[in-house]
Parts: structure tokens; C-alpha cells; sequence
């Protein structure tokens, strides 16, 4: 564990914060005396929640039929929409 005093942290933060990327936590002290830690964030922080299978409900529903993407629907209906016009 590494050690940086609070002139140290304001003089050179560029220093310090290399340690900190590097995964080392550093006890700041003042007048000799530790009173404030800095550690890494966590890397990969927990999810709220799982994400649905949204492929495995599709199959549940509708079974090995194949479902349009958004991106078929709007190209169909835009054909549909210039068949009205003319």
C-alpha cells in the first residue's frame, strides 16, 4: 500500500492517480497521521438486473417462424405507403 501526503495528492495528483490506475490503494496522510484512503473503482460494477432473453421469448411465442426486424416493417410499410400515392 502506498503513502502520499496531502501536499503530495495537490503537487502531484498526476503521480498518485498512476498508482490508483494501477490498482494499488494509497493512504493520504496529514500531519503524520493516515486519514483518508483512495482506492481503484471497481472495474465491471453489478448489474441492477438480468436482460430478458428476447430471442428465446420470440421462439416461445411464435416458434421457428421468422419475425420481421424493425428495420423490414418500415421498408414494407413505405412500399405499401408509395403503392397509395400512385
Amino acid at each position: 500500500m502506498k503513502t502520499a501526503t496531502v501536499a503530495d495528492l495537490r503537487n502531484s495528483f498526476r503521480h498518485i492517480s498512476a498508482w490508483i490506475d494501477d490498482g494499488q490503494t494509497v493512504n493520504i496522510t496529514r500531519h503524520g497521521r493516515a486519514f483518508a484512503q483512495l482506492s481503484p473503482i471497481a472495474s465491471h460494477p453489478k448489474k441492477l438486473f438480468k436482460m430478458p432473453d428476447f430471442a428465446a421469448q420470440a421462439k416461445k411465442i411464435w416458434g421457428d417462424h421468422r419475425v420481421l426486424t424493425a428495420k423490414e416493417v418500415c421498408e414494407m410499410r413505405e412500399f405499401e405507403l408509395e403503392g397509395e400515392e400512385g
